[in-house]
């Protein structure tokens, strides 16, 4: 699987919207909780990362017909890694202002390390978006396979087990714990490529 996807340009287009319920629905599922964990790591407590985490939703609902490629990679996703962090920031401006006046300064040191973090939270922004972007693939896919093929592709690939174990616990052969993971990883390959609109 590629490193670094694009949000498919459909899916930007459906954005724009707003009633269209299954777009919003999709990217939800992608982004909602990315962005609020990205929130938490500015440092915003989890009631306000949901407070702003809406304002970033509404920012998109009403800028995404502005939106313009910049023909990089992920550029949709900087975009929105953009909105999120500025809306933290104003947020965390606010609250330092409040807490200075209030004589005390964590907020102050809080918005002060966010610019820091910046690059890595991008880097992050995108690990995370892409083990979203797979969680939702296996979702999608899961109900295509028996439940032993899933389990064991699940035991050997996401929690690490040993293939003869897995085989034994599930009355398999290697062989076919094998072959059950590798069909599964293509079938979850080819449905990120389909989430991402490169079909």
């Amino acid at each position: 699987m590629p490193d670094h996807q694009e949000t498919r340009p459909s899916l930007v287009l459906r954005l724009q919207n707003a009633r269209d319920e299954a777009a919003w629905t999709e990217f939800l599922a992608l982004y909602q909780s990315l962005i609020l964990r990205m929130l938490t790591r500015f440092g915003l407590q989890e009631t306000d990362a949901r407070d702003v985490c809406q304002q970033v939703l509404a920012a998109v609902a009403k800028d995404v017909g502005h939106w313009k490629s910049d023909e990089r990679q992920a550029s949709f996703r900087r975009w929105l890694f953009r909105i999120a962090r500025n809306r933290a920031l104003k947020f965390l401006q606010r609250e330092s202002a409040r807490c200075v006046a209030e004589g005390g300064s964590d907020a102050h040191r809080r918005l002060e390390s966010c610019a820091d973090a910046n690059a890595s939270l991008t880097e992050e922004f995108d690990r995370e978006y892409r083990q979203q972007l797979l969680l939702l693939a296996g979702e999608q896919i899961r109900d295509e396979f028996r439940e032993t093929t899933w389990r064991a592709f699940w035991l050997t690939s996401i929690e690490n087990r040993e293939v003869a174990a897995v085989a034994a616990e599930l009355h398999m052969s290697t062989g076919s714990v094998y072959v059950a993971r590798s069909r599964i990883i293509a079938r979850l390959r080819e449905k990120v490529r389909e989430l991402e609109g490169e079909d």
